[in-house]
């Protein structure tokens, strides 16, 4: 028998998908809370998501499928959030807190909760009462199109105790995937969502037809952006170009599978943002992210001219090719 523990994924998105694939790598079974029934069904009888990652083929004998997320997480110790961040706060609305309260929670949802205005260990911590030592991040520089074709990938679990977070570790590691521990749970989990908002900014640049060596101006300075940020909220000693920060940044400003950088370029070539992301029909995290980002950092006065062009574009509807002109000549 496993000594492996029991584990709940809460969401059915394609990053849901790609980390309930890693983990039946070495788990005898997850329990899986998917809120549409007829996904489920469609599950049951054809072995694949209907929606997301349609390739991947899963071992259904090893799954538990929950329409109720009660209680899909009251059989698990390990509970792994992975629904897009605007949609948490309602998804957890109807689950006892003391519930949340026995279990590890480690979210991979990189976005802030925007009724709350919150990264999500905050909003956990906050709303539910849950020890900030049962909650963790799933980052890095990982794509879940490339999990579900099984390219090499690397993550990082961060948690303030390092034992709950190699156990996870341990479920997710296999021959295509490197999982690192760090203990830099709101560094990273801010680098995390800040890097979703400077992709958007990557994809406006590429819409209005800036050139790569503009974009490498860029991102070199976005991630100093990142790094002044981080080290006002959280100070404590890290490496900015290590892949959670970095790599993740990295990944998310110039790869095809990026939907904030979608997102951007629709902007950058004149889309609404209400047309744009009818168009996309997925969910960019870096829209929410902006509005929370701006309204957190009103206390902190962070130099952060990327992200504040960010918003202006989108909340403000700031013309995105007069807000370039005004951000290229912050950046060096």
């Amino acid at each position: 028998m496993s000594n492996h523990p029991e584990v709940a994924v809460i969401g059915s998105g394609s990053w849901a998908t790609a980390i309930s694939k890693l983990l039946l790598n070495q788990c005898q079974r997850i329990h899986w809370y998917i809120r549409n029934s007829d996904h489920i069904q469609h599950f049951k009888s054809k072995g694949s998501n209907p929606k997301y990652l349609t390739d991947v083929e899963f071992p259904l004998e090893k799954i538990l499928f929950y329409n109720n997320a009660t209680r899909c997480i009251s059989n698990a110790e390990y509970v792994i959030l992975a629904v897009p961040s605007a949609f948490l706060h309602e998804t957890l609305l109807e689950i006892p807190a003391n519930l949340l309260q026995e279990k590890i929670l480690f979210s991979a949802i990189k976005g802030i909760v925007p009724q709350k205005l919150q990264i999500v260990g905050n909003y956990l911590n906050e709303e539910f009462r849950v020890p900030y030592a049962q909650i963790g991040v799933i980052t890095g520089p990982c794509h879940a199109e490339e999990v579900a074709m099984e390219k090499l990938s690397y993550l990082t679990l961060a948690a303030s105790q390092e034992a709950p977070a190699e156990t996870l570790a341990a479920l997710l590691r296999c021959s295509y995937m490197n999982v690192s521990v760090s203990d830099d749970i709101f560094g990273t989990e801010y680098s995390a969502v800040l890097k979703n908002i400077i992709a958007i900014a990557c994809g406006m640049a590429h819409g209005l037809g800036y050139g790569d060596n503009y974009q490498a101006v860029l991102v070199s300075n976005a991630i100093q952006e990142i790094k002044r940020f981080v080290e006002v909220v959280h100070p404590i000693t890290r490496d900015i170009n290590a892949s959670a920060y970095l790599g993740d940044l990295l990944v998310t400003c110039y790869s095809q599978f990026s939907r904030n950088r979608t997102f951007g370029a629709m902007l950058g070539k004149g889309y609404s943002v209400q047309h744009a992301q009818l168009e996309m029909n997925m969910i960019a995290e870096g829209y929410y992210a902006s509005k929370c980002i701006h309204h957190i950092n009103l206390t902190h006065k962070v130099h952060m001219p990327i992200s504040n062009c960010v918003y202006e574009i989108i909340y403000n509807r700031l013309s995105p090719r007069k807000a370039f002109q005004l951000l290229s000549d912050q950046l060096a």
